[in-house]
């Protein structure tokens, strides 16, 4: 009989999983499945239980937020490679970007069918200095919003609490001044946002990191916003996000595999949504379909 680790986030979102964990177990008992199930207690609770868990698991199966899955990832990361086993996401968190971006159904019962029904994806996962992050690694305005948001106001008004929390800070812009380093390209600017991404959407906003954007390609979508001069070039940049036109004025976007950023000041930032420390050195690097994620059968990736 296969076995399975079924790890879930009580918390996450609105408890959606609640009503429906009879359900989803029976589910998983009926695909051929020995279970094994633990509802995370703490921060960090699921990486530490999946870098400790037995190697006879056959899968392993999360829900919750993206937060909830970059603990899964990182955890499965830290594992010897020969040890790394595919991952079912049932999303359940406020945004669940990564799982959009992937197609992974917001119906609870689709998302687990395709946990156990479904087929393996080779996913690009970053490697951020010594650390792991599924689809994006950010630092400046707005970056810090999905930690720092409350709980409670997150789940009663969604995306609406990113946007509230981060216009209350639009009066006083923090920026930072970095050296880029890809490959043989340098650049030496002022920057107020940085996003490098692997997902179609970020804070629960589609399509502001591009428009073709792959997960299995080796490489990132980089994004490196300039610190505005005025309120009228802030509001430039907000509608070519916006509106996808990306203004060479006020931005960079390239992409890369292997990426260092240096400063003098040590920078907050934000890795999947959770905290990911400050840093005046960082070393992004792509590695490229090093895990496998559960998704719906389908003729074509996209």
């Amino acid at each position: 009989m296969k076995k399975m680790l079924f790890i879930y986030n009580p918390n996450a979102g609105k408890g959606l999983l609640k009503a429906k964990l009879s359900d989803v177990l029976d589910l998983f008992v009926k695909a051929g499945y020995e279970l094994n199930v633990y509802p995370t207690q703490s921060y960090k609770d699921a990486y530490y239980k999946i870098v400790h868990m037995d190697d006879d698991f056959d899968l392993v199966v999360c829900s919750g937020g993206d937060g909830t899955l970059d603990e899964v990832v990182t955890g499965m990361m830290k594992r010897e490679k020969k040890h790394r086993i595919p991952i079912g996401y049932i999303p359940t968190g406020t945004t669940n970007d990564f799982a959009s971006s992937l197609h992974i159904s917001r119906d609870i019962m689709e998302a687990a069918d395709a946990t156990v029904h479904g087929e393996p994806f080779a996913c690009d996962i970053g490697k951020f200095n010594k650390d792991v992050f599924v689809y994006v690694a950010a630092f400046g305005l707005f970056t810090d919003v999905p930690y720092q948001t409350d709980q409670k106001l997150k789940s009663a008004l969604g995306h609406a609490a990113y946007v509230l929390e981060g216009v209350k800070r639009l009066a006083s812009i923090p920026s930072y001044r970095i050296k880029v380093t890809n490959g043989n390209q340098v650049i030496e600017d002022e920057f107020m946002i940085g996003m490098i991404t692997n997902s179609k959407s970020v804070a629960g906003f589609r399509n502001i990191t591009g428009k073709e954007v792959k997960f299995d390609d080796g490489e990132f979508e980089v994004t490196l916003i300039k610190k505005p001069k005025n309120l009228a070039e802030l509001n430039e940049i907000i509608t070519s996000l916006l509106v996808e036109s990306f203004d060479t004025k006020h931005m960079y976007t390239f992409k890369s595999g292997n990426l260092l950023l240096e400063s003098d000041e040590e920078i907050p930032w934000t890795l999947d949504g959770e905290f990911g420390g400050q840093h005046n050195k960082v070393h992004i690097e792509n590695k490229k379909k090093a895990l496998q994620i559960m998704v719906q059968k389908r003729d074509k990736e996209d």
